[in-house]
């Protein structure tokens, strides 16, 4: 297995690009898009530049607001390259959330597309920075957010106060090659380089601190696992701004030299399409995205054969699922990895000659380089193999800490330097481990990290809403949907379409309570603590499964 690279992320591209210039590095297969490793190599030192021309100095936070867009690739490196960190937002976010983000980030750029969907980014952006509108482009003063500068617009269309990714491109005339080399000098392979944000159980979004030791060796180690080479074609139908996409897929493939596929958003018809064009050899996704592959009525009629390998995370995963991946869609070689943003994210996973069985019932064993244990969540102490307890890893791997939040960082990492997952798994005798529950309620919906504060936390502003609980109940589709019982004031009504109603627009659309019901009480324990586990059942008897 490798060893660690002690290389930062511009780096690594830089070698690879020297190693494989002529190699395919990227294909967006429905944009006619390709670039040689040589190529994409120029295009990110281009906008590095770009981005220097700017003023951006390294350790400033740059926020990117988009789809898998080939920007939002060019800017991931290209930001590792001059030294900015790459802030990730998730394409669901809605107003309060990106106000949250932005603010507690520190972001003094932001990086959006126009819309999507039906969401226009732009007008949420001008309802939270009303002086973007009569703002000179790149001296952005805003009350809210008095850190961010600049905003820079993907797309064609011009917008007030914003800079568009053209005028980047074009700032580079004004930065030299060699003032971007300087600045690739002053990195070092320990700064952080990415910041995601994980919904933590205490409520607010937590900014994950990822360095480029972090990001480069879990992708090297993944690729490894999976056996993945230069010759191998990697389909990328997952978000970027998930450690899934950016690093178990975009730094997995450059590690090594393959030929990155992604999609701009995900549609499992363009998928299969992808894969049979591009003879992809390796395919990425959560359950829920292999699961409406599977389930295209013409499935039959697309060539798969050239499919090997892939990872399947983010959630649970259905052995039939993952069955029909290998049987039906021939990926004889699909990998499980477990892990967390916090881990940047891989921390076990299974390997390609992993007999099926274990594949289906396990997530693998450590990583290379990757320790792990199994602790009893009261004592602290390892557990005999077999017996369930806390999940906790050490290593490389592990995240520098929350953004801002050391009270968080310390109850995460431990005075050992083990990350304390919250998640409950048992090993077995050769390291495998099962996971088994979650020593906290998070959800977990189509590979979304839901956590029940949060919702709780939104839904306690409504005027009518004396409390409300959250919980996940099983859901065929997405695994876990999100449940929510409430308590009105006296004398008021409320209907579920009003409590939904009241979440659009302002949470994302996964984290609005699918189920909603009115009560009196909650069940509680003798110390007076409401049983989570009692009010999920009463929900099952409603829903009438079990």
């Amino acid at each position: 297995m490798s060893d660690l690279l002690d290389v930062t992320i511009g780096k690594l591209l830089e070698m690879t690009a020297e190693q494989y210039g002529d190699h395919e590095a990227v294909v967006y297969h429905e944009l006619g898009l390709r670039h040689t490793y040589r190529e994409f190599e120029k295009i990110c030192r281009q906008a590095a530049r770009g981005f220097m021309s700017l003023g951006i100095k390294k350790g400033e936070h740059i926020a990117i607001w988009a789809t898998n867009k080939p920007e939002w690739l060019i800017s991931q490196f290209s930001t590792a390259k001059m030294g900015g960190v790459l802030v990730t937002v998730n394409t669901n976010y809605r107003k309060s959330e990106l106000e949250y983000l932005l603010k507690q980030s520190d972001s003094t750029t932001l990086i959006l597309m126009e819309q999507f969907k039906d969401h226009s980014y732009m007008d949420t952006l001008y309802e939270i920075i009303p002086e973007l509108k009569t703002a000179k482009p790149g001296s952005l003063q805003s009350r809210k957010l008095p850190k961010l500068k600049n905003i820079i617009v993907l797309g064609e269309t011009r917008f007030p106060g914003t800079i568009s990714w053209t005028e980047v491109m074009d700032g580079s005339h004004s930065i030299s090659e060699e003032a971007l080399d300087g600045r690739m000098e002053e990195l070092t392979p320990g700064d952080v380089i990415n910041m995601q944000y994980t919904s933590g159980t205490t409520g607010f979004p937590k900014g994950v601190m990822l360095t480029h030791s972090n990001l480069v060796n879990n992708g090297l180690n993944v690729a490894a696992c999976m056996k993945l080479t230069k010759n191998d074609r990697l389909c990328i139908p997952v978000p970027l701004f998930h450690c899934f996409g950016c690093s178990l897929g975009t730094m997995a493939s450059v590690s090594v030299g393959a030929t990155m596929v992604p999609l701009v958003e995900f549609n499992p018809r363009i998928v299969l399409q992808t894969v049979e064009a591009e003879k992809c050899t390796a395919l990425h996704g959560v359950p829920t995205m292999f699961i409406s592959e599977l389930n295209l009525e013409d499935f039959d009629e697309y060539d798969l054969r050239s499919l090997r390998t892939g990872i399947m995370a983010g959630s649970t995963c259905p052995i039939e699922v993952m069955k029909s991946v290998v049987t039906k869609m021939g990926i004889s070689e699909i990998t499980i990895t477990y892990g967390q943003t916090e881990s940047s994210p891989g921390i076990t996973m299974t390997r390609t000659d992993d007999p099926i069985e274990l594949r289906v019932s396990s997530v693998g064993r450590a990583l290379p380089k990757v320790e792990v244990k199994i602790v009893d969540p009261a004592t602290g102490e390892e557990v005999q193999r077999g017996m369930q307890g806390e999940l906790c890893s050490r290593g490389y791997h592990v995240m520098k800490g929350y953004y801002n939040n050391r009270e968080a960082t310390e109850l995460a990492i431990d005075g050992e330097g083990w990350l304390h997952t919250g998640d409950l798994a048992v090993m077995d005798d050769n390291g495998y481990c099962k996971i088994t529950g979650r020593l906290k309620d998070m959800i977990i919906r189509g590979g979304e990290n839901i956590y029940p504060r949060e919702i709780e936390e939104f839904l306690y502003q409504h005027p009518a809403i004396v409390d409300v609980q959250v919980l996940g109940v099983p859901d065929q589709k997405y695994g876990e949907e999100v449940a929510a019982w409430i308590i009105l004031k006296p004398g008021v009504t409320l209907t579920a379409q009003d409590v939904k109603e009241y979440c659009k627009g302002e949470i994302s659309f996964h984290k609005i309570p699918r189920h909603i019901h009115f009560t009196d009480s909650y069940p509680m324990t003798a110390s007076g603590k409401i049983q989570k586990y009692r009010l999920r059942q009463q929900t099952l008897d409603l829903l009438g499964t079990h």
